[in-house]
């Protein structure tokens, strides 16, 4: 069994910086790249970055460009998400998944942690 374990959320204000962590455990598999994601209440779960596992390239949405940077380990058994400048808009549940090598879509999720951020 795989696990996707994230931490580091909080509650910050505006302005402030956060640093998630993701770690994987279990059954090694492959992936083709990790990202993170977030959901907002009353709203639908959005991509906020991911890292192609094969070239280390890292993609963001719009929202969190220049202030949002995607990091791994060297091992492959953590990702990161460093959030700077943070905004109420930002508030939000924030998950880890990754894309297994096979899969369609990102297929494992972890529980997320919850961000917050007071204006």
């Amino acid at each position: 069994q795989v696990r996707l374990v994230e931490s580091g959320g909080g509650e910050v204000q505006s302005g402030a910086s956060l640093r998630l962590s993701c770690t994987v455990s279990g059954r090694p598999f492959s992936a083709y790249a990790m990202g993170w994601f977030r959901q907002a209440p009353g709203k639908e779960r959005e991509f906020v970055a991911s890292k192609r596992w094969s070239n280390g390239d890292s993609y963001y949405a719009d929202s969190v460009k220049g202030r949002f940077t995607v990091s791994r380990d060297k091992l492959g058994k953590s990702v990161y998400l460093q959030m700077n400048d943070l905004k109420p808009e930002d508030t939000a549940v924030y998950y880890c998944s990754a894309h297994r090598v096979g899969a369609d879509a990102y297929d494992l999720w972890g529980q997320g942690t919850q961000v917050t951020v007071s204006s």
